[in-house]
């Protein structure tokens, strides 16, 4: 819904900047980042589960937290991070998500709408030819952002093993960080599973999106901006004339 609105008002209001993979780049960069700013606390919470549930073992042979569980389920995990750390901390590795989110988010679109333009007209309603296209968009798109997102786990998991929030870590120094003590290879670290879950999750994801949009005759996207434009056109028209 965000790409489609940023798209439409991105043409209504810089007409010049034409119909190309870059307005998609742009548009695309822009929804990525919209909907990680509203969805971005599910992520945080999810993420402290999974780690409390995989690395309790270990930590607690470390000695690094107690035996009882952190979090309790979803709303104790929200609300004690909130009580802990106010919104700031639900929000705590939003950073590194909007860095890789711009540019992924960006990109998927951008490859995307770049391998339909280049696919023969006969062959564009092709299911197959949009998975393809979305499962080369979806690879390519992550393969250049995974190193972000390893970032943002490291710092999300962070407040887990560390008793002083003055310890934590911004983006920067957490990347230094994995690089200095664990190799430029942990930035990539688990990528090929990772390719598992998002290669046909966003072939699918492009691909069911095009067929709903054609199923329910919604209009192609120049379609309704150039008919929003010309009934604006038309009603500026008319009330100079009247």
């Amino acid at each position: 819904m965000a790409y489609e609105q940023y798209r439409r008002w991105i043409i209504q209001n810089f007409p010049d900047i034409g119909r190309g993979p870059v307005l998609d780049l742009v548009a695309g960069s822009f929804a990525g980042g919209t909907a990680v700013m509203f969805t971005y606390p599910l992520d945080l919470v999810r993420t402290k589960l999974a780690y409390q549930v995989v690395g309790s073992s270990k930590l607690n042979v470390k000695g690094l937290v107690h035996s009882e569980q952190v979090y309790k389920g979803i709303m104790h995990c929200f609300s004690k991070t909130y009580k802990e750390a106010g919104l700031r901390g639900l929000y705590r590795g939003v950073a590194p998500s909007l860095y890789g989110i711009f540019p992924y988010a960006g990109l998927k679109f951008y490859f995307y709408e770049e391998m339909k333009s280049h696919v023969p007209e006969e062959h564009k309603k092709d299911i197959t030819v949009k998975l393809v296209c979305g499962s080369i968009a979806g690879l390519l798109g992550q393969t250049f952002t995974y190193p972000l997102d390893v970032v943002r786990r490291q710092m999300q998991v962070e407040r887990l093993l560390s008793s002083n929030s003055g310890d934590m870590k911004g983006t920067v120094e957490s990347l230094v960080m994995i690089v200095q003590r664990q190799g430029w290879k942990q930035l990539f670290s688990g990528l090929s599973i990772n390719y598992l879950k998002v290669v046909p999750s966003v072939a699918i994801g492009f691909t069911v999106y095009d067929v709903m949009k054609s199923a329910l005759r919604v209009p192609a996207r120049d379609e309704a901006v150039i008919e929003v434009v010309t009934n604006k056109r038309n009603t500026h028209t008319s009330s100079l004339h009247s």
